[in-house]
This record gives structure tokens, C-alpha cells and sequence, in this order.
């Protein structure tokens, strides 16, 4: 046979598979089994197919029929329903699909960085009874796999799927959405999706379009730069190709026998107290390999038996050996550090305790104020105190030649592209929003980008009152007993601002933080914060007192100053029966001074001896305020604020 007519024969075959049914229905990862549909609204349902494809959908004795289009797209609408199921879906074209298990309830799109990134998982103490209690087969929670693109929106997402609130995939959800999630569904009683798309360390301009950043002229111009396929490979290759490689050789890792080895004898350490920074011990401006070692004794009872060992938090990576084996890593500074043991690694009397710890900048070590102990059974020991430490490796630093590298989930859009916008044909109740921590430092851009990605994802899910609930960040950082500047406050500011955008709810969590951990343990509160601000919101409940008191004016009388407060709940109250504190005072001249503060009704009333003039104030204007204690009846916290001018 002649190669014309193979072609010709294998061109009918091709298209013969094509009219013969070989062709599928796809859709996009979104929709399918266990999903939650939007009720009391009209519904989308898309995906692709040949063209001129007929795609037939029934669902809840309901029935859509269209033809693909010469692209291959299709798109069905639906009628709103009641909140119900689970429903089976059918989908018909050439071939069949069967979507298992759908309910009618409410979809909230939960976003930001590592905060709402946060799952169970990593706070399993805290919630261990939620998680062994978990069964909420109608909470469900679809994870957006993190991508990036700089090219423009996305049509699709990788590969996911919807899971319930049970015992099995409890530890993948969010805990601010699944307590968030959980509330909701208590008081009401109707299903609940969480569209979890977040990825930690990431800032807003990620997270808006395109055409939600037009007026932000540099983040325009990086934008079409970025589009530049060749320019970004050209420079990250320029970027890889110019890193300085550290050529030091870690000694614990090097010498004969390894400092992790039982075998190992100890020569040169020096003492150094766990927790602590090495900085803070004697150690100048290392960056680079550090090892700690003790000696533990473990009384017989706590062996062969499963065991826990609790290493707060480590700057930055780590590696922990028990008598020369590796029990867990780290390869960052953030988790909790909570390494399993098998029964068959501590034996009775004298263990070996050897932990590697890398450090690239800043302080190294052991974070204070965190838990440092071994647990097994009912018995505990503390691995608090004085260890060894000796220094394996110290780290040049680096200098940097060429052009840095593109990121492309730091450059603007690139979230947006790839997590949000394959979304937007997906019916929502709301958004929720905790995101912030990158955009420290720059709080004047962060007052237009809020309310630019508010509206931006408004436009975008063509919902013009779609509500859009957020987290102003809570307290982190050192206390500092005299006012100072603060650029968190700065940025909590921003945030409150946003509030003028109708619509919008702000969760205070001032009071929630942690000192010396920029992912509070304590996100069930932020949850329910956020969901008390649905309740009113968007649920309805008028007369709820769903926030903290809200500044609202000021005025001066004499040598005092006299506070007015939106949502003051009925009153207002100290959390701890003492005096309002963390106000402060100023004159003209924004010299602030700690004031003296009490509660007139619904007021607050500020002076000091100090001003005889006043004319500025401000509450809480930390990163950590030392006692931020006014809240109103409703034990909600106030929000920080300052009356002087940028």
C-alpha cells in the first residue's frame, strides 16, 4: 500500500474514533464527586468537548442540554436551588460521567498566605480533640494545588479533589476555614464548601488580575515584562549561573565519625543553654552549621513504648538524632518541630540527643517560650537547660552578581492566573481573606491594593456584592514599653481602612498573636471571629454584635481627648477590670507619650500631665502591644487606630 493511501486510511480512522464516541467530556478539576454547588442562586457548570459536541447535564431533576463550541467550550446555567443532597450528577455527550455525592449548600473561597494556608495537621495538639472528633460529612474543603502564571489566566487547575470534615482528611483543612466552616454550619445547618487557594509567603499583587492592578503603573510595567517568555528563562538562567556556591564542608557530616554516631567522642563543645538563640549566647553573627548534643537519661518505663519529642521552633532547619538515628527534619524555620518516635529508639538510662541546625541569616537556634520536652506514656522529661554545641560550618556572605531571579509566585497576577481565575464561572457565598504578613512594610500601597483586589475578584465572579471578609493581623514581634514607630500597625491601618468598602467584615485579632511566632497556634478564634461577622453580614442576624469597638471620631476638650466607637456592643469593658491602657497622646508636635485612659459610656476619655495641649491619639500602635484590654461588652477587642496624620 502507498503511503498516500496509509494516510488516507489512518485520516478515516482518526476520524471515525471521533464520530464513533472515542471523544470525552472533560471538566475542569473543580467540578467533581463530593463537590458543593451555590444554592439560592444560578449555577455554572463548564468544561470541554469536540466541537459541535451536544453535552446533556442532569442534576436534581433538572435538565440542560448544549453543543460545545468550535473552541471545545461549553457552558451550562442552572436554576438557584435549596441547600440539600447529596445529589448524583450526569453528564452526557459521547460518553457518560457520573458525579457522586454533590450537596446544595454555601461556597466560601478562602485565600491569602500561610496563615490560611495553616492545616490541622500542623496544630495538632491544640486541636487534637477536634481532629479525633472530626465528622462533618457535609463541610467540605477543595485545595487549590499552588501554581503560578505569568502569561495570563489559567482555564484550568492541577489535579484536586473535594473532602469532608472527617477523621481520615480532617488534619488537610484549613483551621481557620474549617472553624470558620464549622460554626456556620452549626447555626445553620446547611452544607458548607471551603475553595482553599492559598500559599504562604505570598503578597496581594499576586493575588489581583491584571485588570485589577490598571492605575498601578511599576506593577503594570513588571506585568508585560513578565510575559516575556525568553526574558524570564534569559534571566533566571543568568541568576543560577552567577549563585555564589559555599564551598565550606560541614564537619559533623565530614569527619570519620559522624557527630550523630554514639560512637562519637565529644572534643571542644561548649555550653549553651536550649531555648535561646546562639547570638544571644556568646556566639557572634553566625550564620552557618551549628550541633547541639546532650546526654538524657530516660527512666525504663518511658521505653518501648511510641514517644513524642516537642522542639519548638528552630532557626532555621534541623535534623534530630537519637542515638545515632534520624528521627525527623525540618528543612524551615516554621513548623513546630513535634518528631514521632518508634518505640524501639530510647532505650533505659543514658540516650544520646543530637540535633544539626542550619541557620542562613539572622539569629540561629532555638526560639523561646515554646514547649522543649520528651513525652511518652504518662511520663514527661524536659529537654530544657544546658546542652553542648559545637560549630560545624560557617557560612561566607553572599554576594550577589547579575540579576536576581524571578519568582514567579512573587510577581504580580502570577496567583491570580493560575489559583483564582479558573474559578470564576464557580458560584460563591463569600470570600475570606487572611493575608498581609508579605506586605508588612508597605502599608501606603496596601490601602489601595485591598480595596483594588476587593473589587478586582468582584468584577472577576461577576458578583458586584459579593462579601469579602478578612483578618486584620494579629500581635507578633517584641513587646516595647515605650511608643514607637511600627510598621505592622501601619499595615493593620491600611486594613481598617478597607472597611469603607461596602460589603466587607474585619476580624481583630490583636489579641490572638504570639510574641515569638508569626503562625499563631490559636486560629480556631480567628475562625469564629470571621464567622460572627458572616452571621451579621451576610446571614442576616441584625442585631448580632459581631465586632470589636471600631474608632469612629474624636474631639478635644481642654487638655483631654474624647473617643467615639463604632459597634461598642452594648458597652464597654477592660478584658483584665483595670484602666483602658496603650494609649497614647501627642501634641502638635507627635511627640507620644503613654496616657492615662478611662471608659465614659460609650467613650473613651485620654489625657496626661504631659500635654497640656493635645491634638493626637492612638490605642494599641504596636507590632505586640503590651496590654491592648479594651474591648466591648461582647468581649470583642478594639481595633487599633491613630488620629495623627501620615
Amino acid at each position: 500500500m502507498n503511503q498516500y493511501k496509509r494516510a488516507t486510511l489512518f485520516l478515516y480512522f482518526v476520524l471515525g474514533m471521533v464520530l464513533h464516541g472515542y471523544a470525552q467530556i472533560k471538566l475542569p478539576g473543580l467540578i467533581c464527586d463530593s463537590m458543593v454547588l451555590q444554592r439560592d442562586t444560578k449555577f455554572k457548570l463548564w468544561g470541554w468537548a469536540s466541537p459541535g459536541e451536544k453535552v446533556t447535564v442532569s442534576f436534581n431533576s433538572k435538565h440542560q442540554s448544549t453543543v460545545a463550541g468550535e473552541d471545545g467550550k461549553w457552558l451550562l446555567k442552572f436554576p438557584a436551588m435549596k441547600a440539600g443532597g447529596p445529589y448524583t450528577m450526569k453528564l452526557k455527550g459521547r460518553n457518560t460521567i457520573l458525579l457522586n455525592g454533590v450537596l446544595i449548600g454555601d461556597v466560601w473561597l478562602c485565600s491569602g498566605q500561610s496563615n490560611m494556608v495553616h492545616q490541622m495537621k500542623l496544630h495538632n495538639i491544640t486541636y487534637a480533640s477536634d481532629i479525633a472528633n472530626a465528622n462533618y460529612p457535609q463541610i467540605r474543603q477543595f485545595w487549590v494545588p499552588t501554581g503560578a502564571n505569568l502569561n495570563g489566566p489559567s482555564e484550568n487547575l492541577a489535579k484536586s479533589e473535594w473532602k469532608s470534615a472527617n477523621l481520615k482528611d480532617i488534619n488537610e483543612f484549613s483551621v481557620v476555614a474549617f472553624f470558620f466552616a464549622k460554626r456556620i454550619f452549626t447555626e445553620y445547618g446547611i452544607p458548607i464548601g471551603i475553595i482553599n487557594s492559598s500559599v504562604g509567603g505570598t503578597s496581594i499583587e499576586s493575588w489581583t488580575s491584571e485588570e485589577g492592578l490598571k492605575g498601578f503603573d511599576r506593577l503594570t510595567e513588571v506585568i508585560t515584562t513578565n510575559k516575556d517568555t525568553a526574558y524570564v528563562n534569559t534571566t533566571n538562567r543568568k541568576a543560577l549561573s552567577n549563585q555564589v556556591k559555599r564551598e565550606g564542608i560541614d564537619k559533623g557530616l565530614s569527619e570519620a565519625v559522624k557527630w550523630y554516631d554514639p560512637a562519637y567522642k565529644p572534643k571542644g563543645w561548649r555550653n549553651i543553654n536550649i531555648p535561646g538563640y546562639w547570638e544571644d549566647q556568646g556566639v557572634s553573627e553566625l550564620d552557618g552549621v551549628v550541633w547541639y548534643r546532650k546526654e538524657v537519661d530516660i527512666p525504663e518505663s518511658m521505653t518501648g513504648i511510641p514517644a513524642i519529642v516537642h522542639m519548638g521552633r528552630i532557626v532555621d532547619a534541623d535534623r534530630f538524632y537519637i542515638n545515632g538515628k534520624q528521627v525527623g527534619a525540618t528543612g524551615y524555620q516554621y513548623p513546630q518541630r513535634r518528631y514521632i518516635l518508634t518505640p524501639d529508639v530510647l532505650k533505659p538510662g543514658k540516650n544520646i540527643f543530637v540535633i544539626r541546625v542550619e541557620n542562613q541569616h539572622g539569629k540561629g537556634g532555638f526560639v523561646p517560650d515554646k514547649p522543649y520536652h520528651l513525652e511518652a506514656g504518662k511520663l514527661s522529661v524536659d529537654l530544657k537547660g544546658e546542652w553542648q554545641y559545637k560549630v560545624a560550618e560557617v557560612y561566607a556572605t553572599p554576594v550577589r552578581k547579575g540579576p536576581a531571579a524571578i519568582s514567579a509566585q512573587a510577581q504580580p497576577t502570577s496567583l491570580y492566573n493560575a489559583m483564582i481565575a479558573p474559578l470564576r464561572n464557580y458560584s460563591l457565598k463569600g470570600v475570606l481573606w487572611y493575608q498581609g504578613e508579605n506586605n508588612v512594610g508597605n502599608a501606603n500601597s496596601y490601602k489601595k491594593l485591598l480595596p483594588a483586589l476587593i473589587t478586582d475578584w468582584r468584577n472577576q465572579f461577576s458578583m458586584p456584592d459579593l462579601p469579602f471578609l478578612y483578618v486584620q493581623l494579629p500581635n507578633l514581634g517584641d513587646m516595647r514599653y515605650q511608643p514607637a514607630a511600627s510598621n505592622l500597625a501601619l499595615l493593620r491601618e491600611a486594613m481598617l481602612q478597607s472597611l469603607k468598602v461596602p460589603f466587607t467584615g474585619m476580624a481583630v485579632t490583636i489579641d490572638l498573636g504570639e510574641w515569638n511566632d508569626i503562625h499563631p497556634d490559636n486560629k480556631k478564634d480567628i475562625g469564629e471571629r470571621l464567622a460572627l461577622i458572616a452571621r451579621h453580614l451576610v446571614y442576616a442576624e441584625k442585631n448580632l454584635t459581631y465586632s470589636g469597638p471600631i474608632f469612629k471620631s474624636s474631639k478635644i476638650e481642654g487638655n483631654q481627648i474624647v473617643v467615639s466607637f463604632d459597634h461598642v456592643g452594648g458597652g464597654m469593658m477592660t478584658i483584665d477590670d483595670d484602666s483602658p491602657a496603650q494609649f497614647e497622646i501627642a501634641g502638635a508636635d507627635r511627640k507620644f507619650v503613654w496616657a492615662n485612659a478611662k471608659i465614659a459610656g460609650d467613650q473613651i476619655v485620654v489625657w496626661s500631665d504631659q500635654i497640656l495641649s493635645p491634638k493626637y491619639v492612638r490605642y494599641a500602635w504596636a507590632d505586640n502591644p503590651v496590654n491592648p484590654n479594651l474591648y466591648n461588652l461582647a468581649k470583642l477587642p478594639a481595633s487599633p487606630f491613630r488620629t495623627d496624620p501620615e
